[in-house]
This record gives structure tokens, C-alpha cells and sequence, in this order.
């Protein structure tokens, strides 16, 4: 395998109320590659960073056409404003590279090159108006419910930050239509038995303290939080695959999960989501 590319800077700090370091956060990607690449491979791939760490603004990074070194493998998308080179993070060198340019979290597409038009997994993301783990617990059983009841295979992960990710895998002839269709079927009959709990409206003004159910990952440039990427939250909170008796439970928080305490949760469970790796 080549050689990782070098982490400049390695002592800049990311997280300036944990102490966290841009080198123990390129650590962190460089150990959790090999579980977390089979979720990556083929996906464009949207970079959140930070260079001045996660005091400051940070800004969302699509197109990657200067500055990138020659073996590291990039997607063209078509845009209206011309087309967007988007990183492919295939090998734990493109990790390594990505980890270099301040990025806290990866964001990924639902499908996977060569076959863009043809998403893998439907993503369906509960997004809480406020903090009260009973009732977002309350809402991942009926999700849970609904998919099951509908016979759709289901994983779950924290998001790192207020919610829960769960993704519905799709079949090979999966379309963006059907992937939305699917989407759409399941809100609505979510929404249906928890009309109190959880709505469809995007503003926060119109949600009157609900769950948000969020189904806009479903379509082409869309991208969710990739499975063990860190966020850029105090503690380096990070997304993580868990199980559905762990949420209902509260073992596992939308935040329960960090950057420091991954290396204790993998070897106690591995990849939860090792069934997810590209099949296509």
C-alpha cells in the first residue's frame, strides 16, 4: 500500500475546548479507514472544514480542482454552472489527504460512481426542534415500526449532532425516483401515526417544537453525514453505526459517540454496518 500522506501542522488545534489536534483527528480517520472506506468507496464526497478549527466558520468544499495531488481520484458531475470534480475517498491515502485539509466531517451521496443514477440507500434523517430524548425515542420506534411493518431491511446510526440516520439499503435498479418514492411513502405514514410528534415542515418557525422528518437526502447532490465521520461539535461527537435496541434503550445519544471514545466502541462491536459495503 503507498505511503499515507503527511499531516502538516499536525499540531494545530480543532477543537480548542477539548484539545483535540488536526494530527489526533487525521489519527482517528487513518484508524477507523478500514471499517469506515467500504462506506465511502464511489461516493462523491463534500468536505466540511474548518482551518481555523471549530471556534471559527468553517465552510462546505464540492469541487476539488486545484491543489489535489495526481492519484487522487475524483468524480465529474454535470452542473448548470459547469461541471463539479467531487473526491472519491476509495483508499486510506484519499482519507489521509481529506483529513489534511481541515475536514471535520464527510458528507456523501446516497449513490456511488460509476453509477450516480442509481442510488444504494434511502436515507431518512429525524431531526429534533429540541432536546428531549424521550420523544425523539418515541419517534424511532414508530420509524422502526413503519419500516418493518413494510418489510424494508433498516440501519441506524447517531448523526453526531441532535438526530438519528436511517438507511433503507435499495437494489441494483434502484432509480432516484423510486428512492424517493420510498422516502415519501414511509413520511407519510410516520407522519400519520405521530402527527404531534413529528412534521414535514423544512422552517423551524413552522415545525411548533415537532421531530423533522428529512427525506431531501433522496435526490442527486444531496448528501448525510458518512457513517464514522466526526462533527464539528464540542467533544468531536462522532456518527456512528449502532443498533435499533441501543436507541430505544439510550445507549446510544445522538452524541453518545466521540472521536476519543471510538477505539473502545470498535472493538467492543466492530462495524455494525459491514452488511452496507458496496455489493455493485
Amino acid at each position: 500500500m503507498s505511503a499515507l500522506p503527511a499531516i502538516t501542522h499536525p499540531e494545530k488545534v480543532l477543537f480548542p475546548d477539548d484539545g483535540i489536534t488536526k494530527g489526533e483527528l487525521a489519527a482517528y480517520y487513518a484508524a477507523v479507514a478500514p471499517l469506515m472506506l467500504p462506506h465511502l468507496r464511489g461516493r462523491p464526497v463534500t468536505l466540511e472544514r474548518f482551518p481555523s478549527g471549530i471556534g471559527r466558520k468553517g465552510f462546505i468544499q464540492k469541487d476539488v480542482s486545484k491543489g489535489f495531488p495526481a492519484w487522487l481520484e475524483r468524480v465529474e458531475v454535470p452542473h448548470k454552472d459547469g461541471p463539479v470534480h467531487y473526491v472519491l475517498a476509495n483508499d486510506a491515502r484519499a482519507l489521509a489527504w481529506i483529513a489534511n485539509q481541515n475536514t471535520i466531517t464527510l458528507h456523501v451521496w446516497a449513490s456511488r460512481a460509476p453509477k450516480l443514477e442509481h442510488p444504494d440507500v434511502c436515507v431518512i434523517d429525524l431531526d429534533p426542534s429540541h432536546d428531549d430524548p424521550a420523544e425523539l425515542r418515541q419517534a424511532m420506534r414508530l420509524l422502526r415500526a413503519v419500516l418493518a411493518e413494510a418489510k424494508h431491511q433498516s440501519f441506524v446510526k447517531t448523526s453526531g449532532s441532535k438526530g438519528y440516520h436511517v438507511v433503507v439499503p435499495l437494489g441494483a435498479r434502484a432509480t432516484w425516483k423510486t428512492c424517493g418514492t420510498l422516502a415519501h411513502e414511509v413520511a407519510e405514514e410516520l407522519l400519520s401515526r405521530g402527527p404531534t410528534l413529528l412534521t414535514h415542515e423544512f422552517s423551524k418557525a413552522d415545525r411548533e417544537g415537532r421531530i423533522y422528518v428529512d427525506i431531501g437526502r433522496n435526490r442527486p447532490g444531496a448528501t448525510f453525514a458518512a457513517a464514522y465521520s466526526v462533527r464539528p461539535k464540542p467533544g468531536a461527537p462522532v456518527s456512528a453505526p449502532c443498533t435499533w435496541e441501543e436507541v430505544e434503550s439510550g445507549a446510544a445519544l445522538p452524541q453518545t459517540f466521540t472521536l476519543r471514545t471510538m477505539a473502545a466502541r470498535l472493538d467492543a462491536v466492530g462495524d455494525l454496518w459491514r452488511a452496507l459495503g458496496p455489493s455493485r
